[in-house]
């Protein structure tokens, strides 16, 4: 083991004592499963499936609230936590392409969140614990595969290409944890618009497939920094989500992040002054809302049977 490799350990092994992660605990129950790991693609199907219920029941129109209360007694849920018992077989290198990799991947951290909320019983954010951020993200995880993969493991480990935690040196997986099978190649940093963290600044959650899957990762973009992006053009300032700062080496720094929004911005007139003025605009990162994103619903407008 190198030196890296000893530190990536040891890194993570004091994190989990501090945050009093148990290991051998997981959000998916440990049930013996009636379904063979051949059936990777039926599972990652149905992964999807029960994102467009859980949308169908309690979120809003475009995924970016949810009725945490009411999602939690709806057989909808019930049958997505028997459904993920079947991840501790699940063998993830069956997914053989590029878009079917990142869209389970993508996918698995959104629902993982949702039933971190209800099993955690998160009131009013996911940053509310002991230690706030690093707790919640560290604690939710699935068995996947016989391997532990928390919130962390996936955004960082996976997602992101092992760049690991922007404020904590070196990779996320070492060489020889075999969770590093699952990292995914080169990064995309349109992945960052479709996370959700169950919180009001986030993007909305969207249900990913691997046909059309470039596309679709355009659209949440091009969406969240619609609805996120200010720009004040007589003082040359651009105010932007907090995601551009804590993972500017995605996006390749500065002037990345400004060939990134010339690429992404919808309107016209804020694309031309930013062309005019990429070199002189000021980058502002506005505060991060972490307010749980918790939709209020009258239980009369939901049919529990369904």
């Amino acid at each position: 083991m190198t030196l890296v490799d000893t530190y990536i350990a040891g890194r993570e092994q004091l994190l989990n004592r501090v945050l009093g992660v148990d290991l051998s605990y997981a959000l998916n129950p440990d049930k013996l499963t009636t379904k063979s790991v051949s059936e990777g693609h039926t599972l990652a199907a149905e992964i999807k499936g029960a994102i467009n219920q859980f949308k169908t029941v309690a979120m809003d129109e475009i995924g970016a609230l949810v009725d945490y209360q009411q999602l939690s007694h709806h057989p909808a849920y019930q049958s997505y936590r028997n459904l993920v018992t079947r991840l501790r077989d699940f063998d993830y290198t069956t997914l053989q392409t590029h878009t079917e990799r990142q869209s389970f991947w993508i996918n698995i951290y959104n629902t993982l969140v949702v039933d971190a909320v209800i099993q955690f019983g998160v009131k009013n954010s996911v940053i509310e614990t002991r230690l706030g951020i690093l707790s919640f993200f560290q604690k939710a995880a699935y068995i996947i595969n016989g391997q532990r993969f928390s919130l962390t493991d996936i955004e960082h480990g996976v997602l992101r290409g092992n760049r690991g935690f922007p404020y904590f040196p070196g990779p996320h997986f070492s060489s020889q944890d075999p969770r590093s099978s699952a990292v995914i190649l080169p990064v995309e940093p349109r992945i960052h618009f479709a996370l959700n963290c169950a919180s009001n600044s986030c993007p909305p959650i969207g249900v990913y497939t691997p046909v059309g899957l470039d596309s679709q990762l355009e659209l949440a973009a091009r969406n969240f920094i619609q609805g996120d992006l200010v720009i004040d053009q007589d003082q040359k300032k651009i105010s932007l989500s907090n995601i551009f700062r804590w993972y500017q080496v995605d996006f390749k720094g500065k002037q990345g992040i400004v060939d990134f929004l010339l690429d992404h911005i919808i309107d016209p007139g804020n694309q031309q002054w930013l062309e005019k003025n990429r070199t002189a605009a000021q980058l502002n990162y506005h505060p991060y809302d972490w307010g749980l994103n918790q939709l209020k619903m009258e239980t009369s407008q939901i049919d529990l049977t369904r």
